[in-house]
């Protein structure tokens, strides 16, 4: 899993859709408040600490590659005041737990990550047996027209310098290639899905937030003094293609990869 230089609390201020939508995802856990859970890419935790409060008599562990995630994380959801509560500092394709957990948990973390097996290889390995699995991040098509725009953008002259070398980095898979890497790291697949959403920001500003929080592969290849200017030019082109609603509020289409599976059999190596 790639690591950036995250502004947590920034990103912190800018990511009420993926809580949303974390919320959303945990209903579908019917959890019984006995479980011990893992969450995978936790970011500033917010959507951990909702899970531990809804496992009172369990636990939960959010691990995150990003240090200042996790500094936000430990000062926002102290043990003193959840102790059923933990963070680690750890990359999402090396996790070492062995048999620990009920649920595997992820929502809009494991996008950032292309080459999911030693992911899915991972989380076999941490869960107790029948233990399921339940994630969610960008799936084939997603964020479609804003990345229309970088692509575009990061061809013109003012921008490509900035741009040598520059691969696509993130990982939105498909339904197809998602089960067989299930089925092939030992678990039953229950549910593989590619579920359009829209995304809300308010006005320009709300969108150039969250260019600037979430897109940062591309914002880490532009000086530092021209950030703001790349970010305009992003956003003024997309609202040119993709206007605002009468509310002023701007809509990104998006598309998750929901993935449901359960760890029910043996799996030799």
């Amino acid at each position: 899993m790639s690591k950036y230089s995250w502004n947590a609390k920034d990103y912190e201020r800018h990511s009420q859709a993926q809580q949303k939508w974390a919320r959303e995802l945990i209903s579908k856990l019917s959890l019984d408040g006995t479980e011990n859970v893992l969450d995978i890419g936790c970011g500033d935790g917010k959507v951990t600490a909702e899970l531990a409060h809804l496992v009172s008599k369990g636990a939960v562990i959010g691990v995150d590659n990003s240090s200042s995630m996790l500094a936000l994380a430990t000062e926002q959801y102290p043990a003193s005041q959840y102790p059923n509560l933990s963070f680690i500092l750890m990359d999402a394709v090396h996790l070492c737990f062995q048999g620990q957990f009920d649920v595997a948990f992820s929502n809009a973390a494991l996008h950032w990550v292309k080459n999911h097996k030693p992911v899915l290889q991972g989380i076999y390995k941490g869960l107790k047996p029948n233990g399921k699995v339940l994630l969610q991040m960008g799936g084939k098509g997603n964020a479609e027209y804003i990345l229309a725009v970088l692509n575009d953008l990061i061809q013109r002259e003012e921008w490509k310098s900035y741009f040598d070398g520059f691969s696509f980095p993130y990982g939105f898979h498909g339904k197809e290639e998602y089960e067989q890497w299930l089925i092939k790291s030992g678990f039953k697949v229950n549910r593989v899905e590619l579920i359009p959403k829209d995304m809300e920001h308010d006005g320009q500003s709300g969108l150039e937030g969250w260019i600037r929080t979430t897109w940062l592969p591309y914002m880490e290849r532009v000086p530092t003094e021209k950030i703001n200017e790349f970010i305009r030019a992003i956003s003024t082109e997309y609202i040119n293609q993709v206007p605002m609603d009468s509310e002023g509020k701007v809509h990104v289409a998006m598309v998750r990869i929901e993935v449901e599976a359960e760890k029910t059999i043996a799996k030799c190596n």
